[in-house]
């Protein structure tokens, strides 16, 4: 029958002396036998039991956990059970884990379009993707509210070349203008700016905003803190929940 020292253990299961020792000291796996001079033993069944026990604790078991388990009389339906919880925690922190990696790209990414590196920069970038998943579901509504009008509006321009029906059309510009003033109302009481200069979160006039160049996250304003003229990031708009 096979034995194993200490250092033979150690070497097949792939970990270190030390640590074939330490599962010794808290009972998790004894020697089968020890020598006339008191050196550990370790049988094939005893080594099979090792290389369990390290995948158990591969997989982020703890090791009194493992101790328990390692005594019971039939624990496989106790590991399924465990591994299952162990898999649910593990993809909570992978899912923790991926939104702090996302965090840190999108950071980096905001700071490639920030021409002055300073810690202000990072509070805007900071702000601006709090606020994200709120001004994602802004533009959604928004972009949803516009839908029917722009079907009516094709399907006017439709009736108008195919039968020569033109007041479907002149209706819908009627609805339109009002319609399309309103919407752009809601929006930019939802929304405000962060100016590039003085990092201040301000809200344009309603006039400035609507008819100033934009791209889809800035807008070419006047800051009402320091009075710079550029293109300021888009932002949602918190002081409107908390009124």
């Amino acid at each position: 029958m096979s034995q194993y020292t200490t250092g033979e253990m150690a070497k097949q299961c792939g970990i270190t002396v030390r640590t074939v020792q330490f599962y010794d000291q808290k009972g998790i796996l004894v020697p089968s036998a020890l020598t006339e001079g008191g050196r550990r033993l370790y049988s094939y069944e005893d080594m099979k039991q090792m290389k369990i026990i390290c995948f158990l604790r591969d997989t982020g078991l703890s090791l009194d956990t493992i101790g328990r388990l390692m005594k019971e009389e039939d624990p496989g339906s106790v590991i399924c059970i465990l591994l299952a919880q162990q898999e649910q925690l593990l993809q909570e922190e992978i899912g923790e884990r991926r939104e702090k990696l996302d965090r840190i790209i999108e950071l980096k990414n905001g700071l490639k379009t920030v021409s002055t590196f300073s810690l202000e920069s990072i509070g805007d970038i900071a702000a601006t993707m709090e606020n994200k998943k709120k001004l994602s579901a802004l533009h959604r509504n928004i972009f949803l509210a516009g839908l029917p009008v722009s079907l009516l509006e094709i399907a006017g321009i439709l009736l108008w070349i195919f039968k020569g029906n033109w007041w479907v059309f002149a209706a819908w510009v009627i609805a339109a203008i009002p319609y399309g003033i309103w919407v752009s109302r809601y929006y930019f009481r939802k929304t405000a700016y962060i100016c590039p200069r003085c990092h201040e979160v301000f809200k344009p006039g309603f006039k400035e905003a609507f008819f100033a160049r934009h791209t889809p996250k800035t807008r070419k304003l006047t800051c009402t803190k320091c009075g710079h003229h550029g293109f300021c990031v888009e932002t949602y708009d918190n002081s409107e929940e908390k009124k």
